[in-house]
């Protein structure tokens, strides 16, 4: 007696081992479980051998059912018995012949393709499952059957490590010459990504490498579809290229469906359901029925729900997006589409910009992190469309607070260089590009573009009248002054720039910014008491407005206040916070000065080691920011005060290699460090006596003016 009709393995399966245990446990329990996944993710394959490993626990086999080709409902019972090797001589139905059959059975059933025939599917097997208490099956298609008792397990495409394997075994049993290297596996991993982490995807462009070396392969994959063909002559025929694998799930949509998923190709990484409904809907497809018709294209894999921090999102692979855009094109609304995608992503970020000021601060700050795929492409968009730049240069300058604030500095300035390239006739958008890029200049260390960028804004703007534009440039000319140390003019320039914004109304968190700046200049001229008020009046504001990124700068300089007075438990109180706030928004920058003044907080509560590896950890972050301690002799002064002594206390071999383990953390681990400690401290060290505290402020200010510290001011 056969027992079953599983297919031998031709070749070797590859990774999916958390999978295939989550799935035995699935089958401990339920009786119906359904495979469900994107057109190639490999559902048929890793059912089949899932259900291979378990062939002992059936004694009466583990038998497949192929119903890809099955389109006729009425067919749908024969085509299970003939899986069966059920023959049937009598007048009684099919569908009683199959009850009959499996009535004392116990096995495994698997039922491969049934989409287009779900309904009829659902219908048999919950009729089946009563009918045969001993049957499990065990269901694979694009969507869920929606049956009681189903337990559905989407399989995902594979991760990184699996499609590296995977790819490089298809490619040398093809090509036997075939070995990962160090020259190929980043090309390889790229391949990957782009793929999706799709294994027939990745066969087939494995099945490229005897013609194309894996380069080549990752610059022909803007046309995927004609480059991935030519599958394995065994194969069933959707499986035998990316595209009619993706087509097939195509031919089972509606035409509603079918218009849904070529609208959502204009999406570039996740979106959320608002979005859709704005950018997607019109009288063909009106707004209040989207929910449903993406409920069906998420019943189908095709698009996939992501839940993070900016709350329930979705998402379609690059291939089926890709396809998707191939459609849209063909109805000739791709234009149309993409400027209303545009238009929807300039209004949240203006929407983002205002909330930033605000308790909500942390949400804006996830949502711009989740949507930025799509900011770039509304980015790119403006700037393809003649007579668009401006939008461009308006939305590179509104997503300020998130290049400053949450560690973009690098790809903000990249944005706001490339729109200023633009020509464009509307000032106003140019004139805040202009002093964001010299703000992201300025905080990078790199004096002659922020010079650049703000006298330029400086001088249109008071020609064009715009004093907005004026007040924001002089205040980040302020901001360039007391980096490099020249703090009589950066106390100046920022008083100049807090009056105008009074003078137009202006109150965000930039105005904050520019006190707690003009609050550093102070402190950095030895009125330390003056710059303390300053921020007090700061912090008061931000808690009134539930700011929290401001109010971390502000934090800092009191932190500072507090060291030079010798009260350590208050310094360090105040400096953990800014710390935890920077590090939450990802504010390398706040993060990094932070944990250079808490080395040498911890330095004076008599912990030298702790110190020197803070240095250290400090040190690894600088270079992601840009020049450590801006150069400024002024804001190196903690740095270069807790160096001297630690390596006093120390020595300069136990300094140097206790800064180099801290060179080692990772930033996460260095914050935790700093706001934990290595140790708890059950007895801290009391504060120094009045007579140190005066001699540590006079070090500090003294090393900040000290020209050994800056061979460029030597006299």
């Amino acid at each position: 007696m056969r027992h079953g009709n599983l297919p031998a393995e031709l070749n070797q399966f590859v990774g999916r081992e958390s999978e295939l245990a989550e799935l035995v446990c699935l089958l401990n329990d339920a009786r119906l479980v359904t495979v469900v996944g994107v057109g190639g993710v490999g559902k048929t394959r890793f059912a089949s051998h899932g259900a291979a490993k378990l062939q002992e626990r059936y004694c009466d086999g583990v038998w497949l059912a192929e119903l890809s080709t099955v389109r006729d409902p009425d067919l749908l019972e024969h085509a299970l018995a003939e899986a069966l090797g059920l023959t049937d001589h009598t007048s009684r139905s099919p569908r009683d012949a199959l009850l009959a059959h499996l009535e004392e059975r116990r096995l495994l059933l698997v039922l491969d393709g049934f989409e287009q025939l779900v309904d009829a599917c659902a219908e048999l097997v919950r009729e089946l499952l009563r009918g045969a208490p001993h049957l499990q099956v065990l269901a694979v298609g694009r969507r869920p059957l929606r049956i009681d008792g189903e337990s559905t397990f989407p399989l995902a495409p594979m991760v990184d490590t699996d499609a590296v394997r995977l790819f490089a075994d298809r490619a040398a049993a093809g090509q036997p010459s075939f070995r990962l290297t160090g020259g190929n596996l980043p090309h390889v991993r790229e391949l990957c990504r782009r793929l999706d982490g799709i294994p027939l995807a990745l066969e087939l462009a494995a099945g490229r490498t005897g013609a194309l070396s894996v380069e080549q392969l990752l610059q022909r994959l803007d046309d995927r579809f004609r480059l991935l063909t030519g599958g394995s002559r065994g194969a069933l025929p959707r499986h035998q290229t990316l595209r009619t694998a993706i087509g097939w799930s195509h031919e089972l949509c509606t035409s509603e469906q079918r218009l849904l998923w070529a609208r959502l190709s204009v999406f570039s990484g996740q979106f959320d359901l608002e979005a859709v409904e704005y950018i997607c809907g019109g009288p063909d497809l009106p707004a209040e029925q989207i929910l449903d018709v993406l409920g069906e294209l998420l019943a189908q894999s095709l698009v996939v729900p992501e839940d993070g921090p900016a709350g329930r999102r979705y998402r379609m692979l690059d291939t089926v997006r890709e396809y998707g855009g191939e459609w849209l094109a063909a109805t000739g609304d791709t234009d149309r589409l993409r400027r209303r995608h545009r238009d929807w992503y300039l209004g949240l970020a203006t929407w983002c910009e205002l909330d930033w000021f605000s308790p909500r601060q942390s949400e804006v700050a996830a949502r711009i992190d989740s949507e930025l795929p799509n900011l770039r492409t509304a980015m790119e968009c403006s700037l393809e469309f003649p007579g668009d730049e401006h939008l461009a240069q308006y939305l590179a300058g509104t997503l300020w607070f998130y290049w400053a604030g949450c560690g973009r500095l690098s790809e903000g300035r990249h944005w706001l260089v490339q729109v200023l390239e633009a020509e464009s006739s509307r000032d106003t958008s140019r004139l805040k590009a202009l002093w964001v890029l010299g703000y992201v200049a300025v905080l990078q260390g790199d004096a002659v573009a922020a010079v650049a960028a703000l006298q330029e804004c400086l001088e249109e703007a008071e020609q064009a009248g715009d004093a907005t534009a004026a007040a924001y440039a002089l205040h980040r000319t302020g901001c360039l002054a007391l980096v490099t140390d020249d703090m009589e003019r950066a106390e100046q320039l920022m008083r100049q720039a807090i009056a105008r914004y009074g003078e137009i109304g202006e109150l965000n968190s930039n105005v904050l910014m520019a006190q707690v700046e003009l609050a550093m200049a102070v402190a950095f001229r030895g009125d330390v008491p003056q710059a303390a008020a300053i921020c007090e009046e700061v912090v008061a504001v931000c808690e009134d407005h539930g700011e929290r990124w401001t109010l971390a700068y502000a934090l800092y300089v009191l932190g500072y206040a507090h060291w030079t007075r010798g009260e350590m438990g208050r310094s360090r109180e105040l400096l953990t916070e800014c710390l935890v706030i920077n590090h939450a928004f990802n504010d390398l920058l706040g993060t990094v000065l932070a944990l250079e003044v808490l080395a040498l907080v911890t330095l004076e509560e008599g912990d030298a080691t702790e110190a020197a590896l803070l240095q250290g950890a400090a040190e690894r972050i600088w270079p992601s920011v840009g020049l450590p301690l801006f150069g400024s002799a002024y804001y190196s002064g903690p740095h270069v005060l807790c160096e001297e002594r630690a390596r006093e206390e120390l020595g300069d071999g136990s300094y140097e290699r206790i800064r180099r383990e801290g060179a080692l953390l990772e930033a996460d681990d260095a914050v935790a460090r700093a706001v934990h400690g290595p140790l708890r401290r059950e007895n801290p060290p009391a504060p120094a006596p009045q007579g140190a505290r005066g001699r540590r402020v006079d070090v500090v200010l003294k090393a900040s003016e000290s020209p050994e510290l800056r061979p460029d001011q030597r006299a």
